[in-house]
C-alpha cells in the first residue's frame, strides 16, 4: 500500500506498485474496436435483436412479441448473428 506525502495511508497501491501490471480492461477496448465494424455490417433486424437481447435483456419470447415473430425465429436469428460475429472476431 502506498502512502501520501502527508503520511496518511492510501486505500490502493501506489503508482509505482502498479507498473508492469496488465490492465484487463484493455482487452475490452480491443474487442470493441474489432466488434464495431462487424456490428455495423449486420442488417437492422440482427442489430435490433442483439440490442433487445443483450442491451435491454429481453427474453427471446419478448423479442419475438416485439418483432411479431416466434421465439424460435428469434433463436435462429441470434444463433446466426452470433456465429457471424464470432467468425469475424477470429479473422
Amino acid at each position: 500500500m502506498g502512502t501520501s506525502a502527508d503520511g496518511a495511508g492510501d486505500t490502493g497501491p501506489s503508482w509505482f506498485e502498479t507498473l508492469g501490471d496488465q490492465d484487463g480492461r484493455l482487452q475490452h477496448v480491443e474487442n470493441l474496436r474489432t466488434l464495431a465494424p462487424l456490428l455495423a455490417a449486420l442488417d437492422e433486424r440482427q442489430r435490433t435483436v442483439l440490442r433487445l437481447r443483450y442491451g435491454q435483456e429481453l427474453t427471446q419470447t419478448e423479442i419475438g412479441a416485439h418483432l411479431g415473430v416466434s421465439q424460435m425465429h428469434v433463436s435462429r436469428i441470434l444463433k446466426r448473428t452470433l456465429a457471424v460475429l464470432r467468425a469475424g472476431m477470429l479473422d
